[in-house]
């Protein structure tokens, strides 16, 4: 395997210094950060995270059954994946978005967090009250299992359904939230009703949002149930706190939002879900914190209770399954979920319209059924807004900073031939990339779909644009410095293999073309094409290292690029 060595990125000294700039890097020495990057925390501009201003109408989906070109499949890859790769590109011109999404569906489930964190001994005593195996698991299954568009999808249930492992109590962490990631990504494809089952009667959901053992109320002592649940179920994963309309649009009175729920809706539904109970009182092993809640009837509520105009009696996993349901039947869920999912793969803004015909594939997929997620990921994938190029200025969405990473490792086939998979824990926003899959701060995710940069020209168009809550300039430049040193040289002994592209070294113009291609999904402009390849020709191709610093300069400006930070 062919990686880069030590300086393969070039100091100021040989590099055009209106393409670069030095800054100090976490490490104390000098990096070389381009000054393109910088331009990413500017007012929006070229960076924005904005989507399509279109209105609302009646576009179908479309289904495009021609072949699409290499740079419209890596576009569709860096929607539906958690990067491209040559070979998934040629696969997607082949057989055409539709087919890949049919043999994606048809894969079955990569080796599970837990088996693997399991056959590897992580479940070690030693091992009980750490967090060791997670980290090596996650970025594991993201990098190399060909199950990709499931694993997107499961990360981009992470984000909404959120439980973060700093958070979770409990002995076995690390098991436990295996088995929560395990969780979404077996229930990537199937029905949305399932998935709340699950998350409900989950250990590592209910010890992060605090309704593990949760007690009925006790008049004596003036103890009631913990809400925190039922309201984040409502608020967070279900249903928003406004009425909406099928496009997304906000229901008012009056010229006010109604409320979806209000408190005595919260205190209703939180009776429900007193009782949920760990299956076993066993935490000297792993089993227990995979295996689904059982219901503990001493200390669950059998009486009436009330929330969003329905009422429950009776108790036990009926009241429970009862009030999942009627949270599923509800006329917000269709578009309170279809937006957010958008948003997670396409575009942070997506229009009245787009979110409507995504809605209504979940509210029915064809054949009676509402839910199914096979005809919500279809719905989104292959619509006119997503396959259609964008023109407007404000289109697309700002590039996740882990998609960032994985882009990377997938276009130049990152291993770990030790399976230690030592990249780690990466939210530090100072030293790495501000964001690490299942070690979200809060239930609100690193970022929340409603945020808008202010001061900025996002804000005054009325856009969001989530990923800029965890962007500034101190992240940007923890972002470049973290990546220099991982394409430069990787983290122990994860590393990448240029050998396929070292064949082009030599030729600037068909190295960036090969980068521009592969990882920035044909997005980058003439003109930072033109600055890269001017960066890339201050080193000969015969010098010792001459062809990997070349490859590295490409890599390195191509992913500090507004052009390649914004996906369009």
């Amino acid at each position: 395997m062919t990686v880069l060595e030590d300086g393969a990125v070039p100091n100021a000294a040989t590099v055009d210094m209106a393409a670069v700039a030095p800054v100090d890097r976490a490490d104390g020495a000098t990096g070389v950060v381009p000054l393109l990057a910088l331009a990413a925390c500017g007012d929006g501009g070229g960076a924005s995270g904005g989507g399509s201003s279109a209105s609302g109408g009646t576009t179908t989906v479309v289904v495009v059954n021609a072949a699409p070109t290499a740079t419209e499949a890596s576009r569709f890859l860096a929607q539906a994946s958690m990067g491209a790769t040559r070979a998934m590109i040629d696969t997607v011109v082949s057989r055409g978005y539709d087919g890949w999404l049919s043999d994606q569906f048809a894969l079955p489930r990569a080796t599970t967090h837990w088996d693997w964190m399991t056959a590897n001994g992580y479940d070690a005593a030693a091992n009980r009250n750490t967090l060791a195996g997670f980290d090596p698991s996650m970025w594991r299954q993201m990098i190399v299992e060909p199950d990709q568009l499931r694993q997107r999808i499961g990360m981009a249930l992470l984000d909404i359904l959120v439980v973060g492992i700093d958070g979770v109590t409990d002995a076995w962490r690390a098991f436990s939230m295996a088995a929560y990631v395990d969780l979404l990504l077996d229930n990537a494809f199937g029905n949305y009703r399932d998935l709340l089952g699950a998350i409900t009667t989950n250990f590592a959901m209910a010890t992060y949002l605090t309704f593990l053992n949760n007690r009925k109320a006790n008049p004596t002592t003036g103890l009631q149930p913990d809400e925190n649940y039922a309201r984040e179920l409502m608020q967070l994963f279900t249903l928003g706190l406004y009425q909406l309309n099928m496009d997304g649009s906000v229901k008012t009175n009056g010229g006010q939002p109604i409320e979806t729920y209000g408190q005595a809706d919260v205190s209703g539904l939180a009776r429900i879900f007193t009782g949920l109970s760990p299956a076993t009182s066993d935490s000297t092993t792993t089993a227990r914190y995979r295996q689904p809640l059982v219901m503990n009837a001493a200390i669950n509520e059998t009486g009436a209770s009330s929330f969003l105009g329905t009422t429950v009696t009776g108790g036990g996993m009926a009241g429970v399954t009862s009030a999942l349901d009627t949270i599923f039947a509800h006329p917000n869920i269709p578009p309170f979920v279809a937006r957010q999912l958008i948003q997670r793969l396409v575009t942070s803004n997506p229009s009245p319209a787009y979110i409507n015909r995504v809605a209504s594939r979940f509210a029915d997929n064809g054949q009676g059924v509402r839910g199914d997620m096979k005809a919500v990921i279809r719905a989104i994938l292959l619509d006119s807004e997503a396959r259609s190029l964008p023109t407007a200025a404000t289109a697309g969405k700002l590039r996740e900073p882990v998609l960032r990473l994985t882009g990377w490792a997938r276009a130049f086939a990152v291993n770990s031939p030790s399976g230690a998979w030592a990249i780690g824990d990466t939210s530090n926003p100072s030293t790495r990339l501000g964001q690490a899959k299942g070690h979200s701060p809060s239930v609100f995710n690193f970022y929340r779909p409603g945020y808008t940069p202010p001061g900025t020209s996002i804000a005054a168009a009325g856009l969001v644009a989530p990923e800029f809550q965890i962007t500034n300039e101190q992240s940007v430049v923890a972002y470049v410095n973290y990546m220099y040193g991982l394409i430069a040289n990787g983290t122990g002994d994860v590393k990448a293999d240029y050998s396929a592209i070292l064949t082009k070294a030599a030729d600037s113009q068909a190295l960036v073309d090969e980068v521009n291609l592969v990882l920035a999904a044909g997005q980058l402009s003439a003109t930072t094409v033109t600055a890269i390849r001017t960066a890339v020709d201050t080193v000969s191709a015969t010098a010792t290292n001459g062809p990997v610093n070349r490859v590295g300069i490409a890599v390195l400006l191509a992913m500090a690029s507004p052009d390649y930070l914004t996906l369009r």
